[in-house]
C-alpha cells in the first residue's frame, strides 16, 4: 500500500524539535525529508547528550535525543550562507513541495531564502516558518524555548503542587510538550496547505508560534479564566472540574483515577463497599463532588489504602470505573497493551546498528505509514540528493571544495 504522502518533497530546515517532529510525522506518512544540516556539525540534538548512540560503521555518535524526531529522513549537509551552498539549496527548492523552517523572524531573507524570495521561484510551495513568538508582534525578535514558553503561556503556573504543600511550586512538563504540540499543528496546517493546493495550484506560507500554540492548548483552563473570571491554580495532579480525578495511595503505591461520570462514581464507591456514597446529596453529582471535594476525599483516601495497586486495577476492570498503574517508563515498554499495539520499534541501520524507536501513533487503513529507514548519520545523503537535482561529480567536488558540503 501507498502512504499518503508518498510523492511529496520536504525540505527540512529546521532543528531540535517543533521543527523535526513535524517533518518526521510528514515522513512516517511517506513523503520523502531531506533535512538540510551544517556540514561538521549537524542538528544540535545530535550533541544533547547521554545517552549517545556509537557508530557500527566508523568513529562517532549521536545523542538518543536526535533519534526521537528524525526517523525517515535523508541528511543533506549544506552550508547555505556560502554561495555554492545557497545555490545548491535554491535547486532544491525549486523542486519541493514544502519547506520547513525554524530560523529567527527574517534570519532567512539575506540569503534570499524568505518566503517572498522562493515563492517567485516554487509559487506552489508551502512554508512553514516556526518561531518562538510569530513573525509581528513585540517580542517577534526574541528566542523562544519550550520551557520558557510553558512560564510565559500559564503552563507552569497551573501544572506542581500549590504553594505551601511538599514541593509546592510551579514546574515544567516532563518532556518538551509546546515543542511537540507545535510539530504536531504545524504537520495539520501542512496537510491542510497540502490540500488546498490541490484545488487552487496555490501555495501559500504557514506561521506557527510556539506561544500561540501553548495559549490555544490551555483548553479547558483558559475557558475556565474566560468564561468562569477565575484564574486556575496549581492542584498538583488534582483537575479542577472532575472529582475523583487524581492519584491515590494504596498499600504498595499510588493508581490514578479518573472518574468522568455519575455511573463511574457509582461503581468506584460499589468496589470500595460505599454503595450509598452516590445518593448523598454531597457527592451525587460531579458539580456537588467539585463543591465537596474534600469531604468525598476524607472518605475515599482511607479506603483505597486497605488494597494493592493490582488490587485495585482488577477491580476497575470488573466494575468499569477508569484506574490505572502510576508506571515509570520502563514499565510502559513493557505494558501489555503498549506492546500489542507495537509501540516499540526497532529499526537496522548500517551506521548504527539495530536502534530502537517509539512507533508513530497514526493509524489509516489505507494508506499506512512507513518505517524506511532509521535516522541518518551527519550527511549521508549529500551525494545522492545533488546527484537528485543535476549535479555532476565536477559540480560536487566545487562544492566540497568551498567547505559548502
Amino acid at each position: 500500500m501507498t502512504s499518503a504522502l508518498t510523492g511529496i518533497r520536504v525540505v527540512d530546515l529546521s532543528r531540535v524539535l517543533a521543527g523535526p517532529w513535524s517533518t518526521q510525522n510528514l515522513a512516517d506518512l511517506g513523503a520523502d525529508v531531506i533535512k538540510i544540516e551544517r556540514p561538521g556539525v549537524g542538528d544540535d540534538t545530535r550533541r544533547w547528550g547521554p545517552p549517545f548512540v556509537d557508530r557500527v560503521d566508523a568513529d562517532g555518535r549521536d545523542a538518543a535525543y536526535f533519534f526521537c524526531a528524525n526517523r525517515n529522513k535523508r541528511s543533506l549537509t549544506l552550508d547555505f550562507t556560502l554561495p555554492e551552498g545557497q545555490e545548491a539549496l535554491i535547486a532544491l527548492i525549486r523542486q519541493a513541495d514544502v519547506l520547513v523552517e525554524n530560523y529567527k523572524v527574517g534570519g532567512l531573507k539575506k540569503y534570499g531564502l524568505d518566503y517572498a524570495a522562493v515563492a517567485q521561484l516554487n509559487p506552489r510551495l508551502i512554508y512553514c516558518s516556526i518561531t518562538g513568538f510569530g513573525q509581528e508582534g513585540p517580542y517577534a525578535e526574541r528566542p523562544g524555548y519550550d520551557a520558557l514558553i510553558q512560564a510565559m503561556g500559564g503552563l507552569m503556573s497551573i501544572t506542581g503542587e500549590p504553594d505551601g504543600a511538599p514541593g509546592g511550586g510551579p514546574q515544567k512538563v516532563g518532556v518538551a510538550v509546546v515543542d511537540l504540540l507545535t510539530g504536531l499543528y504545524a504537520t495539520n496546517a501542512i496537510l491542510a496547505a497540502l490540500f488546498h493546493r490541490e484545488r487552487t495550484g496555490e501555495g501559500q506560507q504557514i506561521d506557527i508560534a510556539l506561544l500561540d500554540v501553548q495559549v490555544a492548548t490551555l483548553a479547558n483552563q483558559a475557558g475556565n479564566y474566560l468564561m468562569g473570571d477565575e484564574v486556575p491554580q496549581r492542584m498538583g495532579s488534582a483537575h479542577p472540574s472532575i472529582v475523583p480525578y487524581q492519584p491515590v495511595p494504596c498499600a504498595d503505591g499510588y493508581v490514578m483515577l479518573a472518574i468522568g461520570n455519575d455511573t463511574q462514581f457509582a461503581s468506584l464507591c460499589r468496589a470500595a463497599g460505599g454503595s450509598d456514597i452516590p445518593s448523598d446529596p454531597r457527592f451525587s453529582t460531579n458539580e456537588a463532588r467539585v463543591r465537596h471535594r474534600q469531604a468525598l476525599l476524607d472518605w475515599l483516601l482511607p479506603v483505597m489504602q486497605d488494597r494493592t495497586v493490582a488490587e485495585w486495577c482488577r477491580l476497575a476492570e470488573r466494575e468499569h470505573f477508569p484506574c490505572g498503574p502510576i508506571n515509570t517508563i520502563d514499565r510502559v515498554f513493557h505494558d501489555p497493551q503498549v506492546l500489542a499495539r507495537g509501540m516499540q520499534l526497532t529499526m537496522i541501520s548500517p551506521a548504527y546498528g539495530a536502534v530502537d524507536l517509539v512507533a508513530s501513533p497514526l493509524r489509516l487503513s489505507a494508506s499506512p505509514v512507513s518505517y524506511r529507514s532509521a535516522p541518518p548519520p551527519l550527511g549521508e545523503h549529500t551525494i545522492e540528493v545533488l546527484r537528485e537535482i543535476g549535479y555532476d561529480d565536477d559540480k560536487i567536488t566545487r562544492l566540497r571544495e568551498t567547505g559548502a558540503i
